[in-house]
């Protein structure tokens, strides 16, 4: 405790010597961090899956799989994870097992919703519909810049129409936050991890209690990164 006070008492001599208006500045733009550092705790924005039986169904448009093969596997597996974590009671059917059930339908996607539900013997699926994503500008494969775009549906299959959404959003993620990230400062694959850890969490987000950036522009995840869960 005293080596504290004295390194607290050193602080304030050293900003003393720095004149009143230079300490007033250093002090607005550390409570200016901090504010941008802040978090918020956020309800679920559909809270529907609690002590549910779940399948995660993610539909990419063939260009898109052709280019990025692995991308909806990857996104069923995450977010039905994170559901599976964090939704209490949630469970969700493995991202394996869907993606074998959309292999042998082929025709999966014109099936209404209410028979989705019933082949896969669940009461719940997100159906996450991705409308674009990509790593680079169009037109301009040396800058990095990730987006992934997507309409999230839920289907109840004990809903009033279980063809039909009983829910819908759209999920926005970018990566990087910096501009004009060229491929000599970041490779294919960190851009691709970091884009889609994004999505992930913010469609994943949906369906949890969370916490997140107050200004999502302005935080810096690095600072106080959050503590990793058991």
């Amino acid at each position: 405790m005293r080596l504290r006070g004295i390194a607290f008492g050193l602080m304030l001599v050293a900003l003393s010597a720095l004149g009143g208006c230079m300490v007033g500045e250093l002090v607005g733009g550390m409570a200016q961090s901090a504010e941008y550092q802040k978090l918020v705790d956020m309800p679920p924005r559909y809270n529907g899956l609690e002590n549910k039986t779940v399948a995660v169904i993610v539909d990419v448009d063939l260009s898109t799989l052709y280019e990025f093969p692995n991308l909806a596997a990857i996104v069923t597996s995450g977010v039905g994870g994170r559901i599976a974590r964090d939704v209490p009671g949630a469970r969700v059917l493995p991202a394996q097992y869907v993606i074998n059930w959309q292999y042998r339908s082929p025709q999966w996607a014109a099936l209404p919703y209410g028979e989705m539900a019933a082949q896969l013997n669940v009461e719940r699926i997100v159906v996450i519909q991705i409308q674009e994503y990509r790593l680079n500008p169009p037109g301009n494969r040396y800058i990095w810049d990730g987006v992934a775009n997507a309409t999230v549906g839920i289907v109840e299959r004990n809903g009033l129409d279980p063809d039909s959404f009983a829910e819908q959003f759209e999920i926005l993620a970018k990566f990087p936050n910096l501009q004009g990230v060229s491929r000599e400062e970041a490779n294919k694959q960190q851009i691709e991890a970091g884009l889609l850890a994004e999505f992930i969490k913010k469609t994943a987000w949906l369906f949890h209690q969370h916490l997140e950036p107050k200004y999502p522009d302005k935080y810096r995840p690095e600072i106080n990164p959050p503590p990793a869960k058991s």
